[in-house]
């Protein structure tokens, strides 16, 4: 979409404990240098080798791994990253192993495409598009407490439908999640 970091991650990029973070399908790595300048040692993973070669530098480890691959297995164990932040991304199958991925007081910052998308273009295709509530109804299955919230129309970089969420973990305490205002 844009190598300009999303706003909904710079908003709730600083909620992130200190740790690893975890920048899935990261493409030129916008996410990764962001949670990178804020500290954070970063895991940018992206099966695009060229987008690899422009997320990396300093505090950001490179991983290319197809994720989609037939029999590809979630190569990250439990537990182990402070933050997970996805944008433009939907693989379903993974979503299970990615949270149990995140640390007691984690972290999830999420941002991708959702049913109505096919009015703006690309993608269009269902099996890449967030249905109604979804999002909230993944936290829910997975103990994630949800800070934020909101599906429906963005108008930049592009128009386009989108869900977002940012989630915590239970160990996450409830006056950290306080952002100050815009």
């Amino acid at each position: 979409m844009s190598d300009q970091i999303s706003p909904w991650v710079r908003r709730y990029a600083p909620l992130v404990p200190g740790g690893a973070v975890l920048d899935l399908a990261c493409g030129s790595g916008r996410h990764s240098r962001h949670m990178a300048a804020l500290g954070h040692e970063v895991v940018a993973v992206d099966r695009d080798t060229t987008a690899l070669a422009a997320a990396a530098g300093p505090g950001i480890t490179t991983s290319a791994i197809d994720l989609e691959e037939d029999g590809a297995a979630w190569p990250f164990g439990p537990q182990r990253f402070a933050g997970i932040v996805v944008t433009n991304y939907l693989h379903r199958p993974l979503i299970a192993d990615m949270l149990a991925s995140l640390a007691p007081n984690g972290v999830l910052i999420y941002e991708t495409f959702a049913d109505g998308n096919a009015q703006f273009g690309k993608p269009s295709n269902p099996a890449f598009l967030l249905q109604a509530g979804e999002l909230l109804e993944l936290a829910r299955e997975h103990g994630l407490r949800v800070i934020a919230f909101e599906d429906g129309v963005i108008t930049e970089p592009k128009a386009a439908m989108v869900q977002r969420l940012c989630a915590v973990k239970p160990d996450f305490p409830r006056e950290a999640a306080l952002l100050p205002p815009f």
